[in-house]
């Protein structure tokens, strides 16, 4: 008897902290992934608020992915050495911080800056919190835990597009910001009331700030070369300049990385096929969709083309979203029938088709047109990327599992901040051209998508070609938890709960 009350108050405290971390980590990250799939919806509403042009606006969207590349590992590092709940509320009131720069800013530089901030918070409060979420239970538990936080995830991405839609038609496009912050909010008082810190006391205390700078370093002269090339000129001294600062970073990461006792990336983890090709993958698939809908967004509300309000064209992508949701179940039974490396190609294969129809777009197209080949995108990514996501972690041994998982979430993000800028490049420089030429303005917007889908198209291709290095010479065969996780979300490739520690269990790679 004595036995049991001592154990209940402690398996009673246990419950309510899985509980509390479940509560927290999945309403922020619903939170974090709505409020990343809205943005593109809202940039023709806060061009006409602020007075700044679109195409300065795709900072907006670039930024937020750039920074959040250069911080998604470093914010898991910081996590293990210094406590994850101390860091992932930090990313919380950073978070809250950002979405009221946004929402108070008049001019477009506000809402960049606020947005380059939001990337950084996001990456953390994702990172953080699945670590804690892990942390926090095991078992069946663990398993259901994490499917409902990636769920939240899932309906966040979908739900973005209509809620900030929404409300940009109605309260105004900063409404999305300040309601997010209120959410955000909420979340504080729950982690300090019911979450357990957790950390890993065999990690190295030294953090790859050089890395992160690095990163940063090497992306943004990048994007700003793919997005101003066309007007600069390709081999302008200003791109040039831009490029060989990209090279120089690059380089400079490459020094720094074999030097630092933990670094941001493992070069030896590059020696590995499989984990290449299925990061690689990853890359295009998430950057490609990233890329189309930054477009879509654009072309559905100009009064040249669609002339949807923010509303209507939030509404519009909501059979793309539900087509990725829908599909997120049947991936494992998908991929044990037919094998992860046909899975994945057969994602591709569909989204180069789909890419191919949308190059067909004219300017009497109408919505209708448009639905099936923007659902056939939607459904090819969700093919390609949770075998992927679930290899990139099967295929290295145990002890690199968490090194693995940053490197793909990296690459979600570099793919976003890459293929938008891109897409952003074509769609601008093919339009200003047509009109240039002569063509009304609707012919130059229709032949603007119509590049636009080509230029993904081309990444697609090169995806099929990249899932032949895909499920060679796997290590181990996906876990449960694996396949689960990538099926629930596409946002994040996910640690098994077995390399995250809570400071008192067995040693565990760093998580990213």
């Amino acid at each position: 008897m004595g036995d049991t009350s001592t154990s209940a108050p402690g398996h009673t405290a246990a419950q309510r902290g899985a509980q509390g971390a479940l509560i927290a980590t999945s309403v922020s990250a619903l939170v974090v992934n709505a409020n990343t799939s809205a943005v593109s919806i809202l940039i023709p509403a806060i061009s006409a608020d602020t007075g700044t042009p679109t195409d300065t606006l795709q900072w907006a969207v670039t930024g937020y992915s750039l920074v959040g590349a250069a911080v998604i590992v470093t914010s898991g590092s910081l996590g293990d050495v210094f406590g994850r709940r101390k860091i992932f509320l930090g990313g919380l009131f950073l978070f809250i911080a950002s979405c009221v720069l946004i929402a108070l800013s008049q001019e477009g530089l506000g809402v960049i800056a606020g947005r380059c901030i939001q990337g950084a918070a996001g990456a953390t409060i994702l990172a953080c919190g699945m670590s804690l979420l892990s942390a926090s239970s095991t078992g069946k538990a663990q398993l259901r835990a994490v499917t409902l936080w990636g769920a939240a995830s899932a309906v966040g991405a979908a739900a973005g597009p209509l809620v900030g839609g929404l409300l940009a038609s109605t309260l105004g496009w900063q409404g999305l910001f300040w309601i997010d912050a209120a959410i955000a909010a909420v979340c504080i008082p729950i982690t300090l009331g019911a979450v357990a810190e957790s950390s890993d006391p065999t990690r190295p205390r030294s953090i790859d700030i050089a890395g992160t700078v690095l990163i940063a370093a090497i992306l943004a002269p990048l994007i700003f070369a793919l997005t101003n090339g066309s007007a600069w000129g390709w081999v302008s001294v200003r791109t040039l300049g831009c490029f060989a600062v990209t090279i120089l970073a690059t380089v400079g990461f490459v020094l720094v990385e074999r030097r630092v006792k933990a670094p941001l990336l493992d070069l030896a983890l590059l020696k590995n096929k499989v984990l290449v090709g299925a990061t690689l993958s990853i890359l295009l698939g998430s950057g490609t969709v990233n890329g189309i809908m930054y477009v879509v967004s654009l072309y559905f509300q100009d009064p040249a083309s669609l002339d949807m309000n923010a509303f209507q064209a939030g509404l519009a992508t909501l059979p793309v979203a539900a087509a990725a949701v829908v599909l997120a179940p049947l991936i494992t039974p998908i991929v044990s029938r037919i094998g992860a490396r046909t899975t994945i190609a057969t994602g591709f294969v569909i989204m180069a088709v789909s890419f191919a129809a949308l190059a067909f777009v004219q300017e009497t197209w109408t919505y209708a047109l448009f639905v099936l080949p923007l659902i056939g995108v939607a459904a090819g990514m969700s093919l390609q990327n949770g075998p992927c996501s679930s290899l990139s972690t099967s295929c290295v041994e145990p002890r690199e599992v968490g090194a693995a998982s940053g490197v793909s979430n990296m690459a979600r993000y570099v793919g976003a901040a890459v293929m938008t800028a891109i897409v952003a490049s074509v769609y601008g420089s093919v339009s200003a051209t047509r009109v240039a030429d002569g063509a009304s303005e609707s012919v130059a917007l229709a032949d603007a998508f119509s590049w636009s889908s080509i230029s993904m198209g081309i990444w697609c291709v090169l995806g099929i070609a990249l899932a032949l290095l895909v499920a060679r010479s796997v290590t181990r065969k996906p876990s449960e938890f694996e396949y689960a996780a990538a099926a629930a979300s596409t946002s994040h490739t996910l640690t098994p709960p077995e390399a995250v520690v809570s400071g008192t269990t067995e040693p565990a790679a760093p998580t990213g």
